[in-house]
């Protein structure tokens, strides 16, 4: 009887010590759920105030995608026209060529669906780094958020909607004075002289003005003339260009990026014991420009 009690004694001691580790532990995870409430709202305040609305707008955007065959122009650098307005943003984007028809924001399913309003393209022409330029098609897409992937279809030429996630972010307001600048000079095709200002180097060397321009299209070519018969190249732009004369001062042709704005190139001369690379910027001012006679 006493071994029954002694037993009976032991499994109520071992039964309070268990309620009592349970007590324990309840009490802690309810400071824990309290500090990570805390805590979560402390970040869901941050992240709305990383999230605000941007004022309306225009600005510069990353456009990412989840497939390298659906991506903008290589020519635009990833990167859309953001605009916001009365808090609604959308995204002009140039692909890289004419073969996305139709663009949807949502499901492919949907898409295919009667009544559902699909995205017409528009015909863009992009400028790449040698000047060359292209035709593709641009759409205008609505943007629900920024930071986040949302779903955007698309149907090809072969007539078969794909699904795609898409995310647009880093919006950076755009220079309007920059852009003013970059759209006011809007000359028609044929040749014309122009007035430029020449820096760096030792001031020994140096390009002739006025120059000659000669526009076609979106692409304008200036033909510039050294002072001495030394440069065998230059670089525009990460672009490689040798004179187009082998007798006389050094002449190039080579692209204008800009008017009005500092352009940065590289020339090589050969005028020292060892050809160097010298870092010089041209200005084009188009207030100057006169057509050939």
């Amino acid at each position: 009887m006493k071994k029954k009690r002694i037993a009976i004694f032991s499994i109520l001691l071992l039964t309070c010590t268990l309620l009592g580790g349970c007590s324990g532990k309840s009490s802690e995870q309810e400071l824990m759920t309290e500090t990570d409430v805390s805590v979560t709202e402390g970040l869901s305040a941050t992240e709305a105030e990383e999230t605000a609305e941007l004022p309306d707008g225009v600005y510069t955007a990353n456009f990412d995608t989840d497939n390298g065959m659906f991506r903008v122009s290589e020519a635009c650098d990833g990167k859309g026209t953001l605009t916001v307005e009365n808090g609604e943003m959308t995204i002009h984007i140039s692909l890289g060529s004419k073969n996305i028809l139709n663009l949807y924001p949502g499901l492919a399913e949907d898409a295919q669906k009667d009544g559902a309003e699909l995205l017409s393209p528009t015909e863009d022409t992009v400028t790449y780094s040698d000047g060359i330029t292209e035709e593709v098609y641009g759409f205008d897409v609505p943007v629900p958020a920024l930071e986040e992937e949302f779903d955007l279809a698309l149907i090809g030429k072969k007539g078969t909607w794909y699904d795609h996630k898409v995310s647009v972010s880093n919006p950076e307001p755009l220079n309007e004075e920059t852009t003013q600048n970059k759209n006011a000079v809007k000359p028609e095709d044929g040749s014309y002289t122009i007035d430029l200002t020449f820096e760096g180097g030792s001031g020994k060397a140096e390009i002739l003005s006025p120059a000659t321009v000669t526009v076609s299209g979106e692409m304008v070519t200036a033909t510039i003339q050294w002072n001495s018969p030394n440069y065998d190249y230059m670089i525009v732009n990460g672009e490689k260009y040798l004179p187009v004369n082998t007798e006389g001062n050094s002449v190039f042709e080579i692209p204008v990026l800009i008017f009005d704005e500092p352009m940065d190139v590289i020339g090589d001369t050969v005028a020292m014991s060892k050809p160097h690379e010298i870092d010089y910027i041209l200005t084009f001012h188009s207030n100057t420009m006169k057509p050939t006679e």
